[in-house]
């Protein structure tokens, strides 16, 4: 497998991913500009598209929006997957982030605005994702557009769709670099957590962070 290079300010291609890890997010302030292809098939089971990982008193704990239909290699277009209501997973997750941050440094600077988004009514999973992905961008102040990928216009563009927020770790030229964390204490530092890991704990100076894992 030929290595992925970063450059920086040269454009990407990505999945959509409901509060993408750090990784993610490292690469996408490298880049500067994410193309999210909202046609993509075939998404595999367990990808970060429906999970992000959060870090709470027990440990690491993997957060899922439930989806309508089967979730092994989706065969629809990420535009079209919808969200299911079932098991009342909205008060699930709202219930797992307040546990994890609510001592947090940031957390009561970004629930009132992040809590409508979880315990929203979005049908469509590419809604969810991007009202996360904007609350992200505003919050940390990151210096990153989002747009909508266009296969024809694709020349210079690096295409990380299943490269990143993989089910494997990816192999990608970004260093986990430490951070506080709330739970360090208990569990060590756990590198490749969801954004939001990130966003509470380090609130806007996470950016020195997301853009020294990519120098």
């Amino acid at each position: 497998m030929t290595p992925v290079t970063l450059t920086p300010h040269q454009p990407v291609v990505a999945g959509s991913m409901a509060a993408g890890s750090v990784r993610y997010y490292a690469a996408a302030v490298c880049a500067g500009k994410v193309l999210i292809d909202d046609g993509e098939r075939h998404l595999p089971l367990r990808h970060s598209h429906h999970r992000y990982a959060i870090c709470g008193p027990n440990g690491v704990q993997q957060l899922t929006v439930p989806l309508v239909g089967e979730t092994n290699a989706m065969p629809v277009a990420m535009r079209d997957v919808r969200i299911s209501e079932h098991c009342k997973w909205r008060h699930l997750h709202w219930g797992a982030l307040f546990s994890a941050y609510g001592r947090s440094p940031y957390f009561d600077y970004v629930a009132a605005d992040l809590e409508p988004i979880i315990m929203g009514n979005q049908k469509f999973l590419l809604d969810f994702n991007e009202q996360l992905q904007q609350l992200i961008i505003d919050f940390m102040d990151l210096p990153v557009t989002f747009g909508h990928y266009v296969p024809d216009a694709a020349n210079g563009i690096l295409d990380l769709r299943g490269k990143i927020c993989g089910k494997r770790p990816d192999t990608l030229p970004i260093t986990d670099l430490r951070y506080y964390q709330v739970w360090e204490h208990r569990h060590g530092f756990i590198p490749g957590l969801s954004i939001l890991d990130l966003l509470m704990n380090a609130g806007r100076e996470g950016i020195l962070t997301l853009m020294a894992m990519t120098e």
